[in-house]
């Protein structure tokens, strides 16, 4: 993906091309080997990092002009701090790398490219560099590092722009589970397709029909209607336009395959109550595996609907709750629940994005005082009540 992000954007092919060590990191285009002088007055080597705006897998015009840098500050050849508005930073980067120190110098009407804007601060520290040492250059011909693996078809760039990559790459290696692609399923595959985990398994064995596009994300065509495909199908053609990593299994999880969660990391249990459900917990817990369970009670009272949302977590040490009234495992008359199960898309989506920032707490994404098991919304008072705290 980053190869084809050099090929497609001539300023980055061209400093490649000139002789830079340049790369992209997550949301950073770096540029290694850069020599300048320290305060002891010796050449020293840096790296400096941007922003960088992409659009289709090519560059757009630097939105920044400052850039940062991983090294000491920079001086001139006697010793002096370089007047480039040095300002002390901390920026964490995908690799481990630090970057300690943010430049500001901007042209008139900014920089046209990544070109302009990298060989500028690259030349504003060689100077100095190449009174001390001549014929030192940043053209270190060097071929950079192998591409970082990504489940993405294009860089996710807004978390290390914004400085909260290294808490994104906490999400890395969860393997999860989608079981249900109802109303509330749909949207936390929109929540937990957006974020870099390594596997999205989906689990249903319903097919798409004209009802669910009203309730699920996106906006789905009458083409795509017509085919009648299984909800699994229809979610991983969608998403798989953005990420890899997507397994669909067009099956109802019950007793007796529930061995297609093993290796599940985390999983999102979006079905209806019953003996599955049973065996799906019964599973998880045997693997040790977290989970959240979600659920909607809507109802239609004197012309207008009313009801609660509810999220229930299980962590491995803390499950008495689910059998003690936090998951439900008695279905109900299969006519009675058409009837009374209401599905609205806002409500939907709000139940999906508190279990979805509930994995991201206990995955140390979000801040977690309560570390609440249990939680419920009500529609009509428009509170949050957490039971179960920790």
């Amino acid at each position: 993906m980053s190869n084809e992000l050099f090929d497609r954007s001539a300023d980055l092919k061209r400093l490649r091309e000139e002789g830079y060590c340049v790369e992209k990191v997550g949301g950073f285009l770096l540029m290694r080997d850069v020599p300048y002088v320290g305060k002891d007055q010796k050449v020293r080597y840096g790296t400096l990092v941007s922003e960088l705006s992409e659009s289709g897998n090519q560059t757009h015009k630097p939105t920044n002009h400052q850039v940062h840098f991983v090294g000491d500050s920079p001086c001139d050849a006697s010793g002096k701090p370089l007047n480039i508005n040095d300002r002390a930073a901390s920026i964490k980067l995908a690799n481990g790398m630090v970057a300690t120190h943010s430049f500001s110098s901007k042209p008139s009407g900014g920089y046209t490219d990544y070109y302009e804007k990298m060989t500028t601060y690259a030349n504003l520290l060689v100077g100095p560099a190449s009174v001390i040492n001549p014929g030192v250059s940043a053209k270190s011909l060097r071929v950079p590092s192998a591409d970082d693996d990504t489940v993405f078809k294009y860089t996710e760039t807004a978390s290390d722009r914004v400085g909260i990559g290294e808490l994104t790459r906490k999400l890395e290696n969860d393997v999860i589970a989608i079981v249900g692609l109802g109303g509330t399923g749909s949207y936390v595959l929109d929540g937990v397709a957006k974020t870099p985990v390594r596997e999205i398994r989906l689990f249903d064995n319903d097919v798409f029909l004209q009802h669910n596009a009203f309730r699920a994300p996106g906006a789905a065509s009458i083409e795509q209607l017509r085919e009648v495909m299984p909800k699994v199908e229809y979610f991983t053609k969608m998403y798989s336009a953005m990420r890899n990593g997507i397994i669909p299994n067009a099956v109802a999880l019950d007793s007796s395959n529930v061995g297609l969660l093993d290796g599940v990391t985390f999983a999102f249990l979006c079905m209806d109550a019953g003996e599955a459900k049973r065996a799906v917990v019964e599973k998880l817990e045997a693997m040790d595996a977290s989970f959240i369970d979600v659920g909607m009670g809507v109802e239609l009272i004197d012309g207008l609907l009313s009801g609660i949302l509810r999220v229930t977590t299980s962590v491995p040490g803390e499950r008495d709750h689910v059998r003690k009234g936090g998951v439900s495992f008695k279905g109900d008359d299969a006519e009675d629940l058409y009837a009374s199960n209401i599905q609205v898309a806002d409500l939907n989506a709000l139940n999906a994005m508190l279990a979805v920032g509930k994995w991201k707490k206990i995955r140390s994404f979000y801040c977690d005082l309560k570390k609440e098991v249990y939680s419920s919304y009500t529609i009509d008072t428009n509170k949050i009540a957490n039971g179960f705290e920790t």
